[in-house]
C-alpha cells in the first residue's frame, strides 16, 4: 500500500504539563523515526520524508515543539530552553511506548537531536541531521561567533524581532524568512536596517515552495505566534552544548548539507565540518553534500533527501532491534 499526505494522522500527547501536537504515519509496530523541525519550520516541513519512510516500512512521528504550531505554548515562553525540548522529546516517546528511535533533525532540530542522544543513549539508534552538525559546548559563545547584523544576533535582542515582525502579517514574515534562508550568502542587515527589510516585496518564493505551502505554514504560525520561537533557538543560543560535559555521540550519524547552504558561511562552521574536527564529538559521522542544495533540503530536493535518509535508516535498522 502506498501512503499519501491524507494518511498523516494527528494526535496530542501530554508532555511535561503541555499538550503537544504529533503528526504521524505508518504502522505502530514498525521501527520508529522521529523528525525534529527547525525555524521557521513545523511538522509540515517533513511531509515528503514522512510519507517516504512510512512507505519503506517505518513509523514516522513529527512533533511541533512546545510553543510552535499546534502544540501548547509554555506559560512563560521567555523561560523556555533547549532542555525543555529535549525533555519533551523523551516524554513524547514514553507516552507512545516507543523505546528506541532514529532521530532526524533539521536546523536547530539538530541542537535537540544530539543532546537527546547524549542524555538518553538507550533511546537512540542513530541520528541524521540536515543543515547543522553537532554543536560543541559553548558553540555560539566561543567557536562560531556570529556577525553583527546577522539575523540570529538581531533576534537575540528582546523586542527587536517582535517590532520588526509586527509591521507585517504572519504570512509575509514566513515568506520573507523562507526567501532569506534559501540564499547561499549570509544575509546581514546594516545598523539601521531590520531583517525583514532585506527582502523586497517583489521577490518571488523559491520555485520548490508553493503558495499552498506558505498558507500551511502561515496558519500554524498564526496559531502559535513567534514568542517561543524567538526564545528557542535564538535567545538561548549561548547555552547550546551545555547539557553534557565532554560530549561524545557514539551512535551512527549522518549530516546532510546543501552545498549552497548559508550555514557553511558562518565564520568557522564550514571548516569545523570539513576538517573533521566535528568527529572529536561524533566519531561515526558521515557528511554528505547535496549539489545546489540550500538550507531547506527536505523541501527543495525531497527525492534526494528521501533516498539518503532511507539508505541511512536501512543500513542501521538492525540497531533498533537490539
Amino acid at each position: 500500500m502506498v501512503m499519501a499526505m491524507d494518511q498523516i494522522t494527528h494526535r496530542f500527547v501530554q508532555a511535561n504539563g503541555l499538550k503537544l501536537h504529533v503528526a504521524e504515519i505508518g504502522s505502530e509496530s514498525s521501527p520508529a523515526v522521529i523528525f525534529l523541525h527547525g525555524f521557521p519550520e513545523i511538522w509540515y516541513t517533513w511531509r515528503h520524508q514522512m510519507i517516504a519512510v512510512a512507505n519503506a516500512g517505518f513509523r514516522a512521528l513529527a512533533p511541533d515543539f512546545r510553543g510552535y504550531g499546534l502544540s501548547d505554548s509554555p506559560a512563560e515562553p521567555e523561560k523556555a530552553t533547549f532542555t525543555d525540548l529535549i525533555d519533551d522529546t523523551a516524554s513524547i516517546l514514553d507516552s507512545l511506548n516507543i523505546s528506541k528511535v532514529f532521530v532526524i533533525g533539521k536546523d536547530f532540530g539538530a541542537i535537540v537531536a544530539y543532546p537527546f542522544a547524549l542524555l538518553h543513549p538507550e533511546k537512540v539508534a542513530g541520528i541524521l541531521t540536515l543543515g547543522l552538525p553537532f554543536m560543541p559546548p559553548g558553540a555560539f559563545k566561543h567557536q562560531f561567533v556570529l556577525p553583527e547584523g546577522f539575523y540570529p544576533r538581531r533576534w537575540q535582542e528582546p523586542g527587536r524581532a517582535e517590532a520588526d515582525f509586527g509591521r507585517f502579517d504572519v504570512k509575509t514574515v514566513v515568506r520573507n524568512i523562507y526567501i532569506l534562508f534559501s540564499q547561499s550568502e549570509l544575509q546581514i542587515a546594516d545598523q539601521n536596517q531590520e531583517i525583514m527589510d532585506l527582502v523586497k516585496p517583489s521577490t518571488p518564493l523559491p520555485a520548490w515552495f508553493t503558495e499552498q505551502d506558505l498558507e500551511a505554514y502561515a496558519a500554524l504560525y498564526e496559531k502559535s505566534g513567534f514568542r517561543t520561537a524567538l526564545q528557542v533557538p535564538y535567545r538561548t543560543m549561548d547555552m547550546v552544548g551545555s547539557e553534557v560535559e565532554d560530549p561524545k555521540v557514539e551512535v551512527p550519524t549522518t549530516v546532510i548539507m546543501g552545498e549552497e547552504d548559508y550555514v557553511l558561511k558562518i565564520p568557522g562552521m564550514g571548516e569545523y565540518i570539513r576538517s573533521g574536527e566535528v568527529k572529536k564529538y561524533v566519531p561515526k559521522q558521515e557528511t554528505i553534500y547535496v549539489p545546489h542544495g540550500s538550507h531547506f533540503l527536505p523541501e527543495q530536493f525531497p527525492d534526494k533527501v528521501n533516498e539518503l535518509m532511507l539508505n541511512f535508516l536501512n543500513q542501521n535498522k538492525h540497531l533498533l532491534l537490539v
